[in-house]
């Protein structure tokens, strides 16, 4: 919390003071945000209500279908094994005891290991053509996978999926910031997650009609890897071509440009800065929200890697046949979809996170509770019980938007969102762990698991919404008279500089 007094005359920069002659310099320097250029220009017209929803109008069509694209892609590519599961790939390449289990977990153990460098390139190269790049990349293994006959080829391929697949959440959050307000960003960021339920439908779909091949020289889940891979490697280049980088090398105009970047304002998280500023990876490793958010996002991510890699397993063994499994499984799509739009839809409208992560993680525990306590011939509750485990993965979607509210400073926000994929990473790779060989079909002990995991969650979002509430009021008594002025919210400052900065619930 800055101790001093910040006015016209003095503008509070990483750990000193600059002078209003000084603050010219910063238009120049990699200390100051890239888009402070772009601010204060008067020869650019006053950008009217009108002006600004055909512009938000416009970004919408320039960015989000490609957004939507990468993570759908990432979701379906990543949870094709979920479905080859159940179409032969473990009698195909000999695979014996625990082997699937590893080959789901080894996936989250490259991605989180990569998320700490992928996030410094990240900051420091063009954001979209390294997002693309890295989208092209895990297409090409998820193409690869089709000619792996064994495991060890498989738990290769699946390895190096991790260290590609580690940029695409980070970088959705980044491009997300960088051209949205904080009231516009969670229905924004939940037309990119519904990826998630969108990649479930398409996969289950597609696995229902490659079961019909019968061809003898390739398995249909061989197929499956090969025709999603190439369509993963031409969106990279999509991205690569046609996302930009940030609002101030787009195509937009000029205009348009000073317009995308002064209506960020408002934000005070800044838009982007090529320099890491190690003070900002300090603080936010000493920030108490960092940890509370990490309890959460592990906490209700190990039902997500459960479910997510053994769905199709745990619908099967309620007694249905491979073609039916996979039938079965586009419900789960389906209530993703409509509880990631309808939870974002919501936070948007009334500026409000926190209230809703427990909205969906609540049908998530009645969903964990119907699979632990019904008996197996009680098929229709089982099967819901299935569909609302669903929704605990929704969550991220609101808490990539919490994020994104509530960290301000480039390089601040970067090392959250590695600490934060890391976070997924670690839930994920204690998932498929529960899911023992011995306690097959039934899978009791991880059915419980989601149970207690994710009453954990709900406890850790109360107790983060009731810091921040203790944040906000605390800034309310000690900065009442301490504003941020002139082109202060162009600064990069975190949000423990920022005297005025409020935490969004």
């Amino acid at each position: 919390m800055a101790s001093l007094p910040i006015t016209k005359q003095e503008t509070h920069v990483g750990n000193g003071l600059v002078s209003d002659t000084e603050k010219s310099v910063a238009h120049k320097s990699d200390t100051a945000d890239a888009a402070l250029a772009y601010v204060g220009d008067e020869s650019v017209a006053q950008m009217t209500e009108i002006d600004e929803k055909a512009l938000v109008r416009k970004i919408d069509w320039m960015i989000l279908p490609l957004m939507w694209a990468c993570y759908n892609l990432q979701y379906l590519d990543k949870t094709l094994i979920n479905y080859a599961n159940v179409m032969g790939i473990q009698e195909d390449t000999q695979m014996v005891g625990d082997q699937f289990s590893y080959m789901a977990l080894v996936f989250y153990v490259t991605y989180l290991a990569f998320e700490l460098p992928t996030g410094y390139l990240m900051q420091r190269l063009p954001l979209a053509k390294y997002l693309g790049f890295n989208v092209a990349a895990w297409g090409l293994m998820t193409a690869c996978t089709c000619a792996a006959k064994n495991f060890a080829a498989l738990v290769t391929l699946r390895a190096f999926l991790g260290c590609f697949e580690s940029a695409v959440a980070p970088g959705l959050m980044l491009v997300t910031t960088m051209w949205y307000k904080k009231k516009e960003q969670p229905l924004r960021v939940g037309f990119w997650f519904v990826g998630t339920g969108t990649g479930n439908v398409i996969g289950a779909l597609t696995s229902f009609g490659f079961q019909h091949y019968g061809g003898s020289g390739f398995s249909s889940w061989q197929i499956m890897f090969l025709v999603f891979g190439l369509i993963t490697v031409a969106v990279g280049i999509a991205v690569m071509v046609f996302m930009p980088d940030n609002p101030m090398s787009s195509k937009l105009t000029y205009e348009e440009k000073v317009w995308a970047v002064e209506r960020l304002r408002e934000n005070q998280t800044g838009v982007e800065n090529k320099q890491f500023k190690w003070y900002q990876a300090i603080e936010c490793l000493r920030d108490p929200q960092t940890w509370l958010l990490c309890l959460i996002v592990i906490s209700s991510t190990v039902p997500n890697g459960a479910v997510s890699s053994f769905q199709a397993a745990i619908i099967k063994s309620f007694g249905y046949t491979s073609k039916e499994t996979a039938l079965l499984s586009i419900p789960s799509g389906v209530v993703s979809a409509i509880a990631v739009i309808g939870a974002t839809w919501c936070a948007g409208r009334w500026n409000l996170r926190g209230i809703f992560v427990i909205a969906l993680l609540a049908p998530g525990l009645l969903g964990g509770c119907l699979l632990s306590f019904l008996p197996s011939d009680r098929k229709i509750g089982l099967l819901i019980g299935n569909y609302l485990t669903l929704c605990i993965g929704q969550s991220l979607g609101l808490i990539y938007s919490w994020v994104g509210a509530n960290y301000a400073g480039h390089t601040k926000k970067v090392t959250m969102n590695a600490i934060l994929l890391m976070s997924f990473c670690l839930g994920n790779i204690i998932g498929p762990l529960t899911f023992k060989k011995e306690d097959a079909p039934g899978y009791l002990p991880a059915k419980i698991t989601i149970v207690v995991t994710v009453a954990v969650a709900i406890g850790f979002t109360l107790i983060l919404l009731g810091y921040y509430k203790w944040e906000n009021d605390r800034r309310d008594r000690r900065a009442t008279s301490i504003t941020l002025q002139g082109n202060g919210d162009f600064l990069d400052l975190t949000d423990m500089e920022i005297p005025n900065f409020r935490y969004q619930h």
